[in-house]
């Protein structure tokens, strides 16, 4: 089995769909009660043995490096324990081109072997203590011969499928197991397409991968489409397996105001710490209401 130890996040967007609220800040640190979407990333990889994580950044962006860095004003050290062994690493993506060219930012660690690319505003969460969580699994998926990238999907609504990008698994199999991808779709027509398996933020990227991305060119918007990389590794013979979520394993996109309320909502109301009072809280303005 490759030992996959590298990831990239990509975290550059311009969360324009969250202004005024991503107007001086990231929209990857709102918080979720009390810690930044992005640390629930790096702790996801942290918990599957990644231990270097290439952050792909843009303008007003500092505030990721800041908060995982020593604060010597509040005397606090460094938020990861030193000895967990993560390497942080910073670039920046010059402007916005799509995701596939962000992506293509860290071909340098994909030379020789795998690499996870976990979205940066994407929260992946699961039961707790079940094992292994859905980055184990790509990783382990994207081991055999000839399999050049893995990719973690989920099933969405038909009025979602033009928001995502799309799976078209080879055959049919049983629910929750592996699939065989014989095509993938940008963001397409519902109506044009059958499968609703949506990739659901998580993937594993072998360097044929990589290399396509370099030569992929950008799309009629100018941005650089890591699905069109997939593709074309597809149709140069590649094999990429498609990943279900498991039962009780949740994708929380933190892209719209109303999706990041209601993420914020479920986490803070199951927080062992503050979700009881929090639920009362809550009966009593929803009794108001009546």
């Amino acid at each position: 089995m490759n030992q996959v130890t590298d990831a990239v996040v990509p975290v550059a967007g311009l969360g324009t769909r969250l202004l005024p609220a991503t107007r001086s800040q990231p929209k990857e640190m709102l918080p979720l009660v009390d810690r930044p979407v992005v640390q629930y990333v790096i702790d996801e990889l942290v918990a599957a043995g990644i231990d270097r994580v290439l952050f792909v950044t843009g303008r007003r962006k500092r505030a990721i490096e800041d908060h995982f860095d020593a604060d010597p004003e509040l005397d606090i050290g460094p938020l990861l324990d030193p000895q967990l062994g993560l390497r942080l690493l910073y670039t920046r993506q010059a402007r916005p081109a799509g995701l596939g060219d962000a992506v293509r930012l860290g071909a340098s660690l994909g030379a020789t072997g795998g690499v996870v690319v976990a979205l940066g505003d994407a929260v992946i969460s699961g039961p707790p203590g079940v094992a292994p969580g859905i980055v184990a699994r790509l990783i382990a998926a994207q081991a055999p011969a000839g399999v050049v990238a893995s990719v973690a999907v989920e099933v969405v609504p038909s009025a979602a499928v033009r928001r995502y990008g799309i799976v078209i698994p080879r055959e049919s199999t049983a629910p929750g197991a592996p699939v065989e991808v014989a095509d993938l779709a940008e963001k397409p027509d519902p109506g044009l397409v059958e499968s609703r398996l949506a990739i659901a933020g998580r993937y594993v990227l072998g360097p044929e991968i990589f290399a396509e991305l370099g030569r992929t060119a950008p799309d009629a918007s100018g941005e650089v489409q890591l699905t069109e990389a997939l593709r074309r590794a597809l149709a140069g013979g590649g094999r990429i397996v498609a990943v279900p979520l498991a039962a009780g394993e949740r994708r929380h996109d933190i892209g719209t105001v109303q999706s990041y309320c209601e993420v914020f909502l479920e986490f803070a109301l199951r927080d062992p710490r503050f979700g009881p009072a929090l639920r009362e809280r809550a009966a009593e303005l929803l009794d108001g209401e009546r």
